[in-house]
C-alpha cells in the first residue's frame, strides 16, 4: 500500500463545503489545489499553502485537464512532498428557487449546466487523469484514488420551489453511483456526499448560491407551498443544524479512510446530518408503503 501523501483538487473551493474541506485537508498536512471561477479572494487558503486556480466547471475538456496539469506543476515548486492528485472533490453548485413554470429556458439550462453537466464534465476528466497515471501514481495514503461529488438531502426528496435543484441532485447521485461501479476495478472510489441543512452560507441572499428566478410569479403562487418554502428558507438560513466544520472533518476522514473511518471502505453515498437521515428513512418507508399498496398492479405487467 502506497504511503504517498494526499493531494486534493477541489472544484468550488470559494465557500461552504469546498472551502472547509480544503482547510481541513491543509490542517492535516495534505496538499490542496483549490479552484473556483474566481479565486482572487481566497487568501485564507493561499496563506495556508493551497495552490489557487481559476476554473469554471463548465469549461471544455482541454481547459479542465490543463488546470489539473497546472495544479500539479505548481506543487512541484512548493514544499509539498507529492504532486500527483489523489482526491478530487466537485463541490460547485447553486439552487434555482421558484416554481417550475416560472423558469426560463436559459435559467434551467444554466442550472443544469453547472449543477449536473459541470460535475459530469469534471468527473469524466478526473477519471481519465487518474487512469493515465497508471497503477503506481495518483493514489492516496489508502492506496486508492477518490472522486467525490456533492449531492444533497434534495437527492432524496423533491418539493415545491426547488424542483430543478432536486432534479439536479438526483441526477448527480445516480450518476455517481454508476461511476462508482464503473471505476472500482481501476483503483478509484467514487462517492456522492449528501448533506442535510448546514450553516455554509449557501442560502444567503446575494451570495451566488441561492438564485431566485427572474420572474418568480409571486402573486400567482401567493398562499401556496411555493410561498411557504421561500419563507422557510429565510427562517432556516444561518439556523441550520449542521456544523460545516464537523461535517468536513467527517468527509476528509471518510475519503482518506482515516480517523473515525479507519479500516472502512469509502461508501458510494455519504449522507450527513440527522435531518438527512430522517429524510432518507422517511423516503424508504414511503416507498415501501407504495410498493405494498400497489404490488398486485405493479407486478401484473410481466409475461405469463
Amino acid at each position: 500500500m502506497s504511503s504517498q501523501p494526499n493531494v486534493w483538487f477541489i472544484a468550488g473551493a470559494s465557500s461552504g463545503f469546498g472551502k472547509q474541506i480544503a482547510l481541513e485537508a491543509l490542517s492535516r498536512g495534505d496538499a490542496v489545489i483549490a479552484s473556483s471561477r474566481r479565486t482572487a479572494g481566497l487568501t485564507e487558503l493561499s496563506d495556508r499553502g493551497a495552490v489557487l486556480l481559476d476554473l469554471d466547471v463548465t469549461s471544455d475538456d482541454a481547459t479542465i485537464r490543463a488546470a489539473f496539469a497546472r495544479g500539479e506543476s505548481a506543487l512541484l515548486g512548493s514544499a509539498s512532498k507529492a504532486h500527483h492528485i489523489t482526491h478530487f472533490v466537485n463541490a460547485a453548485g447553486y439552487i434555482l428557487e421558484g416554481p417550475v413554470e416560472a423558469a426560463s429556458q436559459q435559467e434551467v439550462f444554466d442550472s443544469f449546466n453547472v449543477n449536473v453537466m459541470g460535475i459530469m464534465n469534471m468527473t469524466k476528466n478526473e477519471i481519465a487523469w487518474i487512469r493515465k497515471r497508471g497503477q503506481q501514481t495518483g493514489r492516496g495514503a489508502a492506496g486508492r484514488s477518490v472522486i467525490a461529488n456533492f449531492g444533497s438531502l434534495g437527492s432524496w426528496r423533491g418539493g415545491p420551489a426547488f424542483a430543478y435543484y432536486a432534479a439536479a441532485k438526483w441526477a448527480v447521485s445516480g450518476f455517481t453511483e454508476s461511476v462508482a461501479a464503473e471505476v472500482k476495478e481501476l483503483g478509484i472510489d467514487a462517492c456522492v456526499i449528501e448533506p442535510g441543512y448546514f450553516r455554509t452560507g449557501f442560502l444567503n441572499p446575494g451570495g451566488g448560491h441561492r438564485i431566485t428566478m427572474k420572474n418568480p410569479l409571486d402573486k400567482e403562487y401567493e398562499g401556496t407551498q411555493v410561498e411557504y418554502l421561500r419563507g422557510m428558507l429565510e427562517q432556516v438560513n444561518d439556523q441550520q443544524p449542521g456544523d460545516v466544520v464537523k461535517g468536513c472533518r467527517v468527509i476528509v476522514d471518510v475519503l482518506t479512510r482515516s480517523g473515525d473511518a479507519q479500516g472502512k471502505e469509502v461508501p458510494v453515498r455519504l449522507p450527513l446530518g440527522q435531518d438527512c437521515v430522517d429524510v432518507i428513512e422517511g423516503k424508504m418507508a414511503s416507498t415501501q408503503s407504495l410498493i405494498e399498496d400497489w404490488r398486485a398492479i405493479i407486478t401484473s405487467t410481466d409475461h405469463e
